[in-house]
C-alpha cells in the first residue's frame, strides 16, 4: 500500500509541475511586468520597387494622414493614436504614436471592417468580419509603423486593434475617422 501511495504522490507531482509549466508557457504572466518602448520614425517610403501609385503631381510629396484615431482599452488599460498614411512613394503604413498598453503574449497589430465597442462588448468583436494582421506588435509602449499590404482595398477597414492572438481578444482598439 505504500509503494502505489508514493507512485500515486509522485504521479500527481509529475502532471502538477507540468501544468504549472505550460501555464506558465501559454500565459506569460512576467510580461505583465515587462515593457518594451519601440520609437520610430514615420517613414518616407517602405522600400518597395513598385512605381508610386498616383502619377498627380500636384499630390503632396510627403507622407499624408488619410485617417485617424483614439485608442480605447478593452481586456487591458491602452492608450495612444492610431494614423493610416500614405507615403510619398504611394505605399500605406499604419502609425501607432505614444502607444501606451500591457505586454502580453503574442500580441498583433490588425486592420479590421469591425465598430469599435466600448467595455466588454467590444473585447472580441474584430475576428467576425475581415481583418489583416499586420504583424506582432513590436513594443508595448512608443511610436511605431505597421506596413499595409500594396494589394489592400482601404476602404473594406474603418479600425485598427491591438489583438491578442492567443486568448482572442483585443487590448485596446481605435476607430478610423477620415483626416
Amino acid at each position: 500500500m505504500g509503494r502505489v501511495r508514493k507512485s500515486l504522490i509522485v504521479g500527481v507531482l509529475v502532471v502538477a509541475v507540468a501544468g504549472v509549466g505550460l501555464g506558465l508557457y501559454w500565459f506569460q504572466p512576467w510580461k505583465l511586468w515587462q515593457d518594451e518602448t519601440v520609437d520610430e520614425a514615420l517613414p518616407v517610403a517602405v522600400g518597395t520597387s513598385a512605381p508610386p501609385a498616383t502619377a498627380d503631381p500636384s499630390a503632396p510629396a510627403g507622407p499624408r494622414i488619410l485617417a485617424r484615431g483614439e485608442l480605447i482599452s478593452h481586456e487591458h488599460d491602452t492608450s495612444g493614436s492610431v494614423k493610416l498614411v500614405r507615403l510619398a512613394d504611394g505605399s500605406h503604413v499604419v502609425r501607432l504614436e505614444n502607444l501606451d498598453t500591457s505586454n502580453g503574449p503574442d500580441l498583433r497589430v490588425w486592420l479590421t471592417d469591425a465598430p469599435v465597442k466600448e467595455g466588454t462588448a467590444g473585447w472580441r468583436v474584430f475576428d467576425d468580419g475581415q481583418y489583416v494582421s499586420l504583424g506582432k506588435l513590436k513594443g508595448n509602449k512608443g511610436s511605431q509603423n505597421y506596413i499595409v499590404p500594396a494589394d489592400l482595398d482601404l476602404t473594406r477597414y474603418s479600425s485598427v486593434s491591438i489583438w491578442c492572438d492567443r486568448f482572442d481578444v483585443s487590448f485596446g482598439a481605435a476607430e478610423l475617422a477620415q483626416a
